[in-house]
């Protein structure tokens, strides 16, 4: 016997075999896709990819997202009353909590003493808003310009799975970010820009990790995750050329890359090769179109006194609000700025006075900014965390050592620009602002709002997956348009 015939034979029944499984799988692919085939399962929604125009006129066309990871103290900033000076010491009621969940950090605490916040608050604009005047006192001088959410709620109560709610809608992992569900439906208005950035600064409090999937795109086509802007050496890494590599040279490579891909794709049909290929040529556009947005130097003095004393130094949360603007300028259509270090179990007087030297005239800045350009009027600008915190002190009951607990029963987001109603608080809390008396809007009902902001209608922006048409506000529970702070 011939060992060379033998092994020919041999390989002769494995490429067989391959071919046959590959062309079994492929039919039973194409039965369960149906009649629009492969390509058009992957860009299939029950609008299609890339909305063929938005289900209604959209009110913005982009969105600036300040993310506050960690969960800022609502009890600290906006939902301040008067009665709380009185129940400063008293313990909180059972007829309050109400057998309500609370986190193992507390759990064991034999005592709940309310505490009220540290700070002197005072009313501001046309309708008298109660704002921290010590720790927000630039955003006390635009709350006629924004609208104060104070009954967001969660069923979360821990931080990984309350900022992955908020995020992509679900607590489970493996789903669209709310920037990713955008790009998908609506595509970008730049071609040499990614559709949604992110960027991340880091504040001088305890700060909890973040993970891309939180800016991932999920069962999406990968081509709709964010795209990390980071602070230091290349902005987007792998962005700059090998030494011993000029442009011609990517070119040509990237040619010859598109081609293998592109034979790929006729041999297996996958839809995410097509991705491969436009990333490659989207991080090609960016090698000149991102150092032109980084490069700041034609900003005015003018505005970076207008941001802050910050705002000149990379990475930093003012810095990252003007290319925001900068971004929206550019057509970018998401930028979310995640901004770490809200998490204030203890000493929490001294810590959140440190977020808001941060954040505080930044984000009113951009407010000011956005709006002396004529911008506001399509561009969405939110500005929240994943949940609020306790009125019952953990830890000591000092002015200095105080902390508060996790509590996504409410909290507070603002909102400005385009189709928002300016100047008005929405919901009531109680007076230990621990339950919703009124108007409660859960993240689902916030992340349907968002889409119709941009014309899209949430119970029609769907992608089939594992079975189920998928959507970004869920499959089983009805989330509602918040009707009440729209202009």
């Amino acid at each position: 016997m011939n060992p060379l015939l033998e092994q020919s034979k041999f390989q002769t029944r494995r490429a067989l075999l391959f071919n046959g499984l590959r062309g079994l799988g492929g039919i039973a692919l194409g039965s369960m896709l149906g009649a629009d085939g492969l390509h058009a399962a992957a860009e299939k929604s029950s609008a299609g990819f890339a909305l063929r125009g938005t289900h209604f006129p959209p009110k913005v066309k982009r969105v600036i997202y300040l993310f506050f990871s960690g969960g800022p103290s609502h009890i600290d900033t906006f939902d301040y009353k008067p009665a709380m000076r009185k129940i400063h010491g008293t313990e909180l009621p059972d007829s309050i909590r109400n057998g309500q969940r609370i986190t193992g950090m507390t759990s064991g605490q034999k005592e709940f003493p309310c505490v009220a916040p540290m700070f002197e608050f005072e009313r501001f604009g046309k309708h008298g808003t109660w704002v921290n005047k010590n720790l927000l006192p630039y955003t006390s001088q635009i709350v006629d310009d924004i609208t104060i959410i104070k009954t967001m709620n969660s069923e979360a109560i821990n931080h990984d799975p309350a900022i992955t709610y908020i995020n992509t809608g679900t607590q489970q992992l493996g789903h669209p970010s709310l920037g990713a569900w955008l790009s998908y439906g609506l595509g970008s208005l730049n071609q040499n820009l990614p559709g949604y950035v992110v960027m991340i600064s880091k504040g001088r409090g305890q700060s909890q990790a973040l993970y891309s999937r939180l800016w991932g795109s999920g069962f999406l086509p990968s081509k709709h995750q964010g795209v990390n802007f980071r602070s230091a050496g290349d902005p987007v890494l792998f962005l700059s050329n090998p030494a011993g590599i000029d442009q011609a040279t990517r070119r040509k490579m990237l040619d010859g890359i598109a081609k293998i891909n592109q034979a790929k794709f006729q041999e297996v049909g996958d839809p995410e090769i097509h991705d491969r290929i436009s990333q490659y040529e989207m991080a090609y556009r960016m090698q000149t179109s991102v150092p032109e947005l980084m490069d700041m130097a034609d900003e005015s003095e003018k505005t970076f006194e207008l941001y802050g004393p910050s705002s000149k130094k990379k990475g930093t949360f003012a810095a990252n609000c003007i290319l925001a603007r900068r971004l929206v300028e550019r057509g970018v259509r998401y930028i979310q700025l995640f901004h770490r270090g809200w998490d204030q179990h203890g000493a929490l007087p001294q810590n959140i006075r440190m977020q808001c030297e941060d954040t505080d005239q930044p984000s009113s800045a951009l407010v000011q900014d956005l709006k002396q350009r004529g911008m506001l009027e399509d561009t969405l600008v939110i500005c929240g965390g994943e949940f609020g915190r306790t009125i019952y002190s953990q830890g000591k009951l000092t002015e200095t050592d105080h902390g508060r607990d996790h509590h996504g029963r409410c909290f507070h987001t603002w909102m400005a620009g385009g189709g928002i109603k300016a100047g008005i608080e929405y919901g009531e809390t109680d007076d230990y602002s621990y339950n919703i008396l009124k108007d409660g809007v859960h993240i689902r009902d916030f992340n349907a709002t968002i889409l119709h902001q941009l014309g899209i209608d949430h119970e029609r922006f769907t992608h089939r997956h594992l079975g189920l048409d998928q959507s970004l506000t869920g499959v089983v529970e009805k989330a509602k348009v918040v009707q009440g702070i729209l202009a």
